[in-house]
């Protein structure tokens, strides 16, 4: 975060394309990134991959939102 100048990241949303065999030995490194921004909120959408949500929800159960569809998030300052 040091290049974007934020102290703090409020949620990391979105998809984060981890499915498949190709991207399965990165899961734990996208892991391990996402904890070092230590963001509020992780809501993996649905092209993250199910291994992947799967292992973000364990890794990061206080911050694991989990998205489905028709899932209404509303964000204020």
């Amino acid at each position: 975060m040091t290049s974007s100048g934020v102290d703090k990241v409020y949620a990391v949303v979105g998809g984060f394309h981890l499915s498949g065999p190709f991207f399965e030995p990165i899961i734990e490194r996208t892991i391990g990134e996402l904890k070092a921004i230590d963001p509020l909120y992780v809501v993996p959408t649905h092209c993250t991959g199910r291994n992947a949500i799967l292992n973000i929800e364990r890794e990061m159960r206080g911050q694991f939102i989990l998205n489905m569809s028709g899932t209404k998030m509303t964000f204020s300052a």
